[in-house]
């Protein structure tokens, strides 16, 4: 039989596992919770990492497709530093032909003028049509000197600044940066990205550039630190900057010297 007593027992109990489901759920709840949250983090970081990949990639893309073009404005400017090279040195050998053959007008018609003027008057005076046309010409003769001497002043401007501009291309070819193969692979640092931590080098598969070797960076003969080829193009190359290998407040600079220093094993 059903009491009072019973019943508020009854109803006591069914609280109390209310309460215990409740507690539990509430649990639950926060759980579920934490890893929602943890869960959006995640994807929140991942994001993240997804757009600083791409914006990398982006930025990789860049600074090769710009070093590409850096290399072949270099190449035509070498191949017109050497067009121009050529043109000068053969100005110059033209200017030095020039040069002679004038030197050598001018001796002959300074010894015209001394033998004209050494001509002895011996006995009677010569005839007068005799004399005028032997003063007429050596007065040609002396304006054909002045003309000379005038343009033998200007060739040997000409020829100066000729000189000058040769030993000028000479001396940009000379410090023009070169590649060798390997063994030995030397190039320089077309462009540095401090924010991705890379390089991009002004050589590449061409020259016997290999992924995942590593290359010294000099500066003026001195050490500065290693890189790591990351990929390589046919003319290009991006190295991934050794920050390990700088010494502190050293960074990798455009026109840094590489040199291959080996394959990583």
């Amino acid at each position: 039989m059903i009491t009072s007593k019973t019943l508020i027992a009854a109803s006591v109990a069914l609280l109390a596992l209310s309460a215990i489901f409740g507690l539990l759920n509430t649990q639950r709840t926060r759980n579920l919770r934490a890893v929602v949250a943890q869960s959006e983090t995640t994807r929140q970081t991942e994001e993240q990492l997804r757009v600083k990949r791409e914006k990398e990639l982006k930025g990789r893309e860049a600074a090769v497709s710009a070093a590409n073009a850096k290399f072949g404005d270099t190449q035509t400017k070498a191949a017109s530093t050497e067009a121009e090279l050529l043109k000068v040195q053969t100005e110059k050998n033209d200017l030095q032909a020039k040069l002679r053959a004038n030197e050598t007008e001018i001796a002959e018609l300074r010894k015209r003028i001394e033998s004209a003027d050494a001509k002895p008057v011996a006995g009677a005076a010569p005839a007068t049509g005799a004399t005028a046309e032997l003063q007429a010409q050596l007065a040609d003769a002396k304006k054909q000197l002045d003309a000379a001497e005038r343009e033998k002043v200007l060739l040997a401007d000409k020829m100066k600044n000729t000189q000058e501009r040769s030993t000028q291309l000479e001396t940009e070819k000379k410090h023009r940066p070169t590649v060798v193969g390997n063994p030995g692979i030397r190039g320089t640092v077309l462009a540095v990205n401090q924010a991705y931590n890379f390089v991009v080098l002004s050589l590449g598969g061409r020259q016997g550039v290999e992924a995942n070797t590593e290359m010294l960076v000099l500066r003026g003969g001195s050490f500065i630190g290693k890189i790591r080829i990351s990929s390589v193009e046919p003319a290009t190359a991006i190295g991934d900057i050794i920050t390990s290998s700088l010494a502190r407040g050293v960074q990798v600079q455009p026109g840094d010297t590489v040199v291959y220093a080996g394959t990583n094993s």
